[in-house]
């Protein structure tokens, strides 16, 4: 059953909800200075230390648009309990995002990508980090913590950057789980875990992601050979639906029976940046409100299309989604 509800009412809808974020949520930081000269010891500029700040990377960048959108946003994540790992838990936290589901781990590292910028230009990023998978006994400390909290909810997302916080196992028995309690489960999947993703609600892979996950080439302007392509992953996965961000060429969505593609709108694009974080935060929060695949698909093109006109990785501006959502939809 949809909901008929007008675009004011679909908005302060948001404010209700609770989104459970499961994946790989990772800490960013960014070290600017400036250069005055070259070092002795090898070709490369001796950056001088300005100042430092951290922000919420991978899967916070998701929390921070749901939140964003007005909604609830709690994380599920095994972080390290290290120094970086209590920054990020603090960045959480005096953001106001839930962390009921954050489990700390004494044999993990946290994920953390330094970047080096000096007069506005990245010189290096040094990425400290681990991609093997989390233990037996955390999987099984993070699935009793997504059963927990589940219930509570209105909606997963699982947000997966490849770093090993989810598995094969894990997907499959939170989505049972979730399937049982009929709450939707929305889907960012990248590689490794592509095809581990059965029997989920709505699932958000780009052109690119789509064509290495299935290993099948496919003429993107041929229709016939695109929707090909798009049933194919839906047979292989047993998915309810997939929403298709296509960059330039917009988005496509087939689920509940609609096939619908919609152009990407015409914007002076500044950075893609976080463009998908922003897309499966307004697709998910649509599907908790039984929205139309045509309002799943509108808002979410609209959404990722706005924060590319911002420089960095930024959340949306829901009252600015809203104004262009009651020119556009």
């Amino acid at each position: 059953m949809v909901l008929d509800m007008s675009l004011d009412e679909l908005f302060d809808q948001f404010d209700k909800l609770r989104v459970l974020i499961i994946g790989d949520v990772m800490l960013d930081s960014y070290v600017w200075g400036h250069v005055e000269r070259i070092s002795p010891e090898a070709p490369v500029p001796i950056v001088r230390f300005d100042r430092r700040e951290f922000r919420l990377g991978g899967a916070g960048n998701v929390l921070l648009n749901v939140q964003a959108l007005g909604a609830e946003a709690i994380i599920c994540s095994v972080i390290g309990a290290d120094a970086p790992g209590d920054q990020l838990e603090q960045e959480l936290c005096s953001r106001g995002l839930n962390c009921d589901g954050l489990i700390r781990s004494k044999d993990r590292i946290t994920t953390i990508k330094e970047r080096i910028i000096a007069s506005s230009q990245q010189v290096v990023r040094v990425d400290t980090e681990t991609d093997k998978y989390i233990t037996t006994d955390e999987r099984t400390q993070l699935i009793a913590k997504a059963k927990e909290l589940i219930p509570t909810c209105h909606v997963v997302i699982f947000e997966d950057y490849d770093k090993g916080v989810l598995s094969k196992e894990a997907i499959a028995e939170i989505t049972d789980f979730a399937n049982e309690q009929g709450i939707p489960t929305v889907v960012d999947p990248k590689k490794r875990n592509f095809l581990s993703y059965q029997n989920t609600t709505l699932f958000k892979p780009n052109l690119k992601e789509l064509r290495e996950g299935l290993k099948l080439e496919f003429d993107v302007d041929n229709p016939t050979d695109f929707q090909g392509a798009v049933d194919q992953l839906k047979t292989q996965l047993n998915l309810k639906g997939a929403l298709i961000t296509l960059s330039e060429r917009g988005v496509f969505i087939d689920f509940n029976g609609e096939k619908t593609q919609l152009p990407a709108h015409i914007r002076k694009i500044a950075d893609v940046s976080g463009a998908g974080d922003t897309v499966i935060s307004i697709a998910a929060c649509c599907v908790a409100l039984r929205q139309p695949p045509s309002i799943i698909a509108g808002l979410s093109n609209l959404g990722g299309g706005l924060v590319c006109e911002s420089v960095g990785v930024v959340p949306i501006d829901k009252a600015q989604l809203k104004a262009e959502a009651k020119e556009n939809l």
